[in-house]
């Protein structure tokens, strides 16, 4: 197994039914936050943690994920002859050349766990990391959470599930550990479960939308079999693996928003409002005078 993570996998299969209608024809993973979409904030953070390797695991009406990240050369001639520079050099610099996309077919539907396993023939012996993402994550004070998660892995040399606390009543809704440690930031993980009811989840560290994983992970998928909800679960395979390798669970610095729910995106929207050089002025103004009624 390699040292280094240098690739990274984007399960965007998904179906998105909790946007529907907005996600009929178009993928939730490009719902923009303001200007940018979902997935170009991901592939932002990989490229922060030095990923070289994106690899896209698709499903139909999924075309326009490719489309984004591909040369545009219509739009690119009519800016260049617009003498729009600056635009020009925002789509141009959408991913830097360096970094190499591959698209992957998911054919059915079958949970995330079948998703990662689509990625195998492309990862082949190397660890990985594998990025949601519904799950939208401002940079701490250590750069973005992959790049802390990769850092952690060439001092560890293991799997790391990134976490946060979660409240008692929205454990239904994650996969749960629980660790060896009550303090700090890094524990070796005991348990796993996804999601359990609050009266049976082991604590209130859920996982979220960023893993390291080492390859040893693909057998483990190709052996649970179907788990909660009929699917695959990426959960079932870590638990099992946890039976050989030891696996973190990393309190990662920076703020998340779950843009995979209506309210969640909404609040991702207004706080990058907020953050936006050419919006945040005249938007916080229009919000302080926003009738609360």
């Amino acid at each position: 197994m390699k040292n280094a993570v240098r690739k990274a996998v984007f399960p965007v299969a998904g179906l998105g039914t909790r946007f529907l209608p907005a996600t009929k024809a178009s993928p939730k993973e490009m719902l923009p936050i303001v200007d940018k979409p979902l997935i170009q904030y991901a592939v932002e953070e990989a490229v922060a943690a030095g990923i070289e390797v994106m690899m896209f695991v698709t499903g139909r009406n999924k075309n326009a994920i490719p489309d984004h990240f591909d040369k545009a050369y219509e739009l690119e001639t009519e800016l260049e002859a617009r003498d729009k520079t600056e635009t020009l050099k925002l789509v141009q610099e959408i991913i830097p050349s360096s970094v190499t996309c591959v698209y992957i077919r998911q054919a059915e539907a079958l949970g995330l766990g079948h998703a990662v396993l689509c990625a195998k023939p492309v990862i082949d012996d190397e660890p990985f990391a594998v990025v949601l993402a519904d799950d939208l994550v401002e940079n701490g004070r250590q750069g973005g959470c992959l790049k802390q998660m990769t850092d952690l892995f060439e001092q560890e040399r293991c799997s790391i599930l990134g976490v946060e606390k979660v409240p008692p009543s929205a454990t239904q809704s994650y996969g749960i550990v629980k660790t060896d440690s009550h303090t700090g930031r890094i524990g070796t993980i005991e348990q796993i479960v996804e999601k359990p009811r609050p009266e049976e989840a082991p604590s209130d560290l859920g996982v979220v939308g960023r893993y390291i994983l080492t390859p040893a992970i693909f057998d483990k998928i190709e052996h649970i079999g179907k788990g909660a909800g009929g699917e695959i679960q990426l959960t079932d395979a870590i638990a099992a693996l946890m039976k050989e390798e030891r696996i973190l669970a990393y309190q990662f610095k920076g703020k998340r928003y779950d843009c995979g729910s209506k309210l969640g995106y909404l609040i991702a929207t207004v706080d990058h409002g907020l953050q936006h050089g050419e919006l945040r002025e005249a938007f916080k103004d229009y919000l302080k005078n926003l009738p609360l009624d």
